[in-house]
C-alpha cells in the first residue's frame, strides 16, 4: 500500500503555534483574560519569569496587536496592560488547551523539583579533585 501525501502545515498556523507557543507568553495571556493587569500583577502571576522575559514578551505581544499598553498619567505614572479584540479571541482557544492539559497533564506536586533556569550560558565541565 503506497504512502498518502503529507500535506504541508499551514503557514498561517505554524505562525500562531510559535507565537503564543513560546515560553510564557500562554501564561501571560492567561493571565491577562483575567483582565487589565499592571507588570507587576503579571510578574506575580507567572512563576519564575524574569523582569527581562516578561517585558520582551509583552513588547512581542503587543507588536502583534495581542496586548495594548496604555500609560494612565497619574502619581505614580501607572502602565497598564489588556488584551486586544484580537488577543481576548484566543480565549476559546485557550481555553481548549487548559481542558486538555486538566486530562492529559500531570498536577505538579510539592516534591518536585522544578527544571533548572536556563542562564543563556554553557556550563563548564567541573574538576574532580582527588581525595
Amino acid at each position: 500500500m503506497a504512502d498518502s501525501p503529507i500535506s504541508p502545515v499551514c503557514s498561517r498556523f505554524h505562525r500562531a503555534i510559535e507565537l503564543i507557543g513560546s515560553r510564557w507568553t500562554g501564561a501571560i495571556l492567561q493571565t491577562l483574560l483575567q483582565g487589565k493587569c499592571r507588570y507587576a500583577s503579571i510578574k506575580a502571576a507567572v512563576p519564575d519569569i524574569t523582569d527581562r522575559m516578561l517585558s520582551e514578551r509583552l513588547r512581542s505581544l503587543e507588536s502583534e496587536g495581542l496586548v495594548a499598553r496604555e500609560v494612565v498619567p497619574d502619581t505614580p505614572v501607572r502602565v497598564e496592560y489588556e488584551l486586544t479584540k484580537k488577543g481576548r479571541e484566543l480565549q476559546d482557544a485557550l481555553r481548549e488547551i487548559s481542558s486538555w492539559a486538566e486530562r492529559w497533564i500531570p498536577a505538579a506536586t510539592s516534591n518536585q523539583i522544578a527544571p533548572a533556569r536556563r542562564t543563556g550560558r554553557a556550563e563548564r565541565p567541573r574538576k574532580i579533585r582527588p581525595v
